[in-house]
């Protein structure tokens, strides 16, 4: 099939999906995630994400929400972890499955331009080496706001490689999106994945926030159309964690 041809059959498998999302409706958190789990237009196992939209200015720095948690469930999606560490924390980054460890070495692989890797580690000490990276890596920097930088590098590169550990961060438009699991996964497991989330987006409001503050939650799957949740609802199943 040529590839006017296949982007022609997506676009008619994506229209027909769309189709059967209300765009205006605003739905139960159950029948939220049936649909998106339905209406992946992919023939793979699509991603379930998250699109939460909340009231900050992230223009200003004390409104730029960040960080990690722990889904129960995971995301189902392993990544590929580099640690900057030495001696006793890089053998115990080794056993934990990091697939790159390194030092003065790795950053040397980094400046050449090796870019295999999804997540970056490091162990405090490093970070006056690793700073070295800051112009090349931008936000892919280790940073302890994100739990990146951690004396317990074992207990970081388990999580990110078991897929438990899902990072945020808000975009300049004031949305944090999010993978919450994926379509094969059960719509008891994406509900408590996606409620733990927000309950670490809730704890990490900024104090110079105004008004109301988790303002619309969308869910999609790969290549699907986006589905609006009850925000009253979704958002008191939240805070009740």
């Amino acid at each position: 099939m040529r590839k006017q041809d296949r982007k022609h059959v997506v676009s008619k498998r994506y229209t027909a999906e769309k189709a059967k999302v209300e765009k205006t409706r605003e739905y139960d958190v159950v029948e939220a995630i049936e649909l998106a789990k339905s209406t992946s237009s992919t023939k793979f196992d699509s991603t379930v994400d998250v699109a939460v939209r909340l009231g900050v200015d992230p223009r200003q720095g004390d409104q730029v929400v960040r960080g990690t948690t722990d889904l129960p469930h995971g995301t189902g999606k392993s990544q590929k972890v580099a640690v900057f560490a030495r001696g006793a924390q890089a053998e115990a980054a080794k056993v934990a499955g990091a697939d790159e460890v390194g030092a003065e070495d790795l950053i040397a692989k980094i400046q050449s331009g090796w870019r295999d890797f999804d997540v970056l580690v490091a162990t405090p000490d490093m970070m006056p080496l690793v700073g070295r990276l800051g112009r090349t890596l931008g936000p892919r920097m280790p940073n302890p706001k994100s739990g990146t930088v951690t004396p317990d590098v074992s207990k970081v590169v388990n999580a990110i490689k078991k897929a438990t550990r899902v990072a945020y961060r808000v975009d300049k438009a004031g949305i944090v999106h999010a993978p919450i699991g994926k379509a094969s996964f059960s719509v008891e497991a994406i509900n408590e994945n996606l409620v733990v989330l927000l309950n670490a987006l809730i704890k990490a409001r900024p104090s110079s926030a105004k008004g109301r503050y988790v303002q619309k939650v969308t869910l999609s799957s790969t290549m699907g159309p986006g589905v609006n949740l009850d925000l009253i609802a979704v958002t008191r199943s939240a805070e009740r964690i």
